[in-house]
């Protein structure tokens, strides 16, 4: 979505705007720009509404700005070193009265009061029954690692915390520890169904870099970290599949329309990085839907590769299904693991003539394709049979204009569609036959 923009965070405000900041690679300014679809942040005018100072305080390191709109006002909180010590890394916050952030005055309002006088970074806040929290990372004296991960009541003041400090997080696990570094950082929070999530991102900068995720009930003391559960594995990472590498330091925001949850973070298109990471530029802002499981805990599926956005073919009659593959067989199914089974990239058609073709998103180059009238996830061979057997045109849903068909190229009148929640290529003479062929693009 947007290039050299790490640290992402995107927030949709009640003027009907999207508000965008992230760190620029050359660590030396606060960047903001707004649109009113997430897409058009993409090309977006960005507007610089702060620079670092030329000495002492707030003079180097600029990074992973977050703005907020809290009481009337507009808040963003970055981290920042000093010139003449440029890891003296603190938090600070800004603040600007305007009903447009990126009109008015910014305010310097100082250091937020950590705990320790020590390297700290990554600060956001939320709402979770009427209190709002700050959570930051941060160097603890007497544990040996390079953050963790605290949360605090807000004070009066949005740049001050009141109150008992939680370590609710260090890194202790393999892929917490990867690249020679113990890194938690980049809290970010998501709720929903009475429950609260907080992701975080661990190991190095490089392909390491990756999300964790806490869990605890909204009704619970979310200052006592016993009310914290913790995944034992990471819930979004590289994929060397789609090309991406080093996914973190998220945030969250909704659709335009509200219905969609959607992950903001950055990647890299490469693994392998030439000196510091922290020197290579190439970072870049991504978006993509996530979705719930079952057990109401959140699915982030895999970083899609670059290019069309996926979706997921949710059966129009059976809406708790989706079609997903399954040892290379398509079929519908409920409650699919990994989600990236049923997630398939609409593009044009292999065999052209204003037709689509369904890219499968974790297995790249393979495409839902008919054989014998049975539907698979097959790798293109290049061979005009498949090609064909792999293209479709894409039709108003035969049961819902709402909706979506796909009728087959070299076989007119046969349609995708479930039998026996098997995907099949046949007609559909009847209403049973159309509903079964149709689906919902979510």
């Amino acid at each position: 979505m947007a290039n050299q923009r790490a640290d992402p965070h995107i927030v949709k405000h009640t003027d009907g705007y999207y508000y965008f900041t992230a760190t620029a690679p050359e660590y030396d300014r606060i960047v903001l720009r707004r649109a009113t679809t997430i897409q058009g942040l993409a090309s977006a005018p960005e507007s610089v509404i702060w620079r670092r100072h030329a000495s002492g305080e707030m003079g180097a390191h600029i990074w992973a700005p977050e703005i907020h709109f809290i009481n009337g006002k507009w808040y963003v909180y970055f981290a920042a070193g000093r010139t003449d010590d440029v890891w003296r890394i603190r938090p600070y916050v800004l603040e600007n009265a305007s009903a447009n952030p990126l009109t008015g005055t910014w305010v310097e309002r100082g250091r937020v009061n950590v705990p320790w006088d020590t390297f700290s970074l990554d600060m956001s806040t939320f709402v979770v029954g009427g209190v709002r929290y700050l959570t930051w990372a941060q160097a603890e004296p007497g544990i040996a690692t390079n953050s963790n991960v605290y949360l605090a009541r807000m004070g009066a003041n949005p740049w001050q915390i009141t109150g008992a400090v939680a370590r609710l997080t260090v890194p202790t696990l393999d892929w917490e520890t990867r690249g020679g570094v113990k890194v938690a950082e980049g809290p970010a929070v998501v709720q929903r169904g009475g429950r609260v999530f907080l992701t975080y991102s661990a190991s190095a900068t490089d392909h390491n870099y990756c999300l964790g995720m806490l869990s605890a009930s909204a009704s619970a003391d979310l200052l006592n970290p016993g009310s914290w559960s913790k995944s034992a594995v990471p819930v979004f990472a590289s994929n060397a599949a789609t090309g991406q590498y080093g996914p973190g330091h998220n945030s969250f925001t909704v659709s335009e329309d509200g219905q969609s949850d959607i992950l903001v973070y950055h990647d890299r298109n490469y693994r392998d990085i030439a000196g510091d990471p922290l020197r290579d530029p190439n970072r870049r802002t991504r978006v993509q839907k996530f979705y719930w499981r079952a057990d109401g805990t959140p699915d982030f599926g895999i970083p899609v590769a670059d290019g069309a956005t996926p979706v997921r073919l949710k059966s129009y009659n059976v809406p708790d299904r989706f079609v997903r593959h399954w040892e290379y067989r398509a079929r519908i199914e409920a409650g699919v693991q990994p989600l990236a089974d049923s997630q398939f990239r609409v593009v044009a058609g292999l065999s052209g003539s204003g037709t689509v073709s369904l890219e499968s998103t974790n297995f790249p180059g393979y495409y839902l394709r008919h054989r014998n009238h049975e539907v698979w996830v097959e790798r293109d061979d290049g061979g005009a049979g498949f090609r064909a057997d792999a293209s479709f045109f894409r039709r108003a849903g035969l049961a819902s204009g709402s909706a979506v068909s796909f009728e087959s190229v070299n076989f007119p009148g046969y349609y995708l569609r479930h039998f026996d929640y098997q995907m099949v290529l046949r007609t559909a003479p009847d209403a049973l036959g159309r509903a079964d062929a149709t689906f919902v693009l979510e």
